[in-house]
């Protein structure tokens, strides 16, 4: 299935994204850490990001790389250094990560099957590909059902951008040079449903997600700022429960099981590869989920196209 593609702007000429250099050197965006502020235009099967505004662009949303992003470690490298060349007949792929909300603000995360060729073991939202000509939201909305079979009806949910997120696999240049190389858009998708009515049409797809959980805004802020807080930072301080509850599935049976959340709080560079933790761009996202809800009386941001009318 051909998949949607993601087009830089520059000049005025859409170009598309060189898989071997980072998006975001690309857009010339920095000094500094970001994350940046990028001009968006959302359509049918592509992305269109520039740096300054254009015609067609639709939203304006913060875009963030890891700070060990190997394509970034690559720019500062003599060439051909490693003694290996990255593809160049490749493409940067467009993903879309769906942050499920419920009514009494719990978000949703499941854990990548271990059997996984990338990236198992991770917790994430539920998302994946965008497929060619496919809307963007319409896709991660299809990942989400393909998931975890929720289908959410129309007209008791809410959609918003929350942001960007530049991603490779392996993570680290450590681990060998990036085979994967994707731009993820998180979605916000809030549902007018409770996290126990939700929770009862959840129905996984064992060949993707091994696990789920539902983390409640506290949780959430921590592991978001899991990646900066010291080594020695002690969960309890901050009044988290020592465990979560989650759904783990083994064979035909689901069972609910203590996560400790130790687990969720592990930093992405003290783990080993394949180690169970949350990916560091889903604690982006849940930092991006959590300033949206500070602002709950305010017109929500970045409203995607059709949200009005649903």
């Amino acid at each position: 299935m051909a998949r949607a593609r993601l087009f830089l702007l520059f000049s005025g000429q859409a170009e598309p994204a060189d898989f071997a250099r980072s998006v975001c050197d690309l857009l010339g965006l920095g000094p500094g850490p970001g994350p940046w502020r990028v001009h968006c235009g959302l359509e049918p099967g592509r992305l269109l990001l520039s740096e300054r505004p254009f015609p067609g662009a639709t939203t304006q949303l913060p875009l963030q790389r890891p700070p060990f992003c190997p394509f970034a470690a690559l720019e500062h490298q003599p060439p051909g250094a490693s003694g290996l060349t990255l593809p160049r007949d490749r493409e940067v792929d467009i993903g879309v990560s769906v942050v499920l909300q419920s009514s009494d603000q719990s978000v949703l995360l499941t854990r990548r099957a271990s059997r996984l060729h990338t990236s198992p073991n991770l917790w994430v939202p539920p998302g994946g590909h965008v497929e060619l000509d496919e809307e963007l939201f319409d896709g991660g909305l299809r990942e989400l059902r393909e998931e975890t079979a929720l289908q959410l009806p129309e007209g008791q949910h809410s959609r918003f951008l929350l942001g960007l997120w530049e991603s490779a696999y392996p993570s680290r240049l450590s681990q060998g040079l990036p085979r994967y190389h994707h731009i993820v858009l998180y979605v916000l998708v809030a549902s007018q449903e409770t996290e126990e009515q939700l929770q009862k049409r959840i129905r996984p797809n064992q060949e993707e997600v091994s696990a789920y959980a539902w983390l409640k805004p506290n949780v959430a802020a921590a592991v978001a700022a899991s990646e900066e807080a010291p080594e020695t930072a002690d969960p309890g301080s901050v009044s988290l429960p020592p465990f979560i509850q989650a759904v783990e599935l083994q064979g035909d049976a689901a069972r609910t099981v203590d996560l400790p959340t130790s687990t969720l709080l592990r930093k992405t560079l003290a783990t080993e590869q394949h180690e169970e933790r949350v990916s560091t761009g889903t604690k982006f996202a849940l930092g991006l989920w959590l300033q949206h809800l500070k602002r709950p009386l305010e017109h929500p941001p970045h409203i995607a196209p059709k949200a009005e009318s649903e």
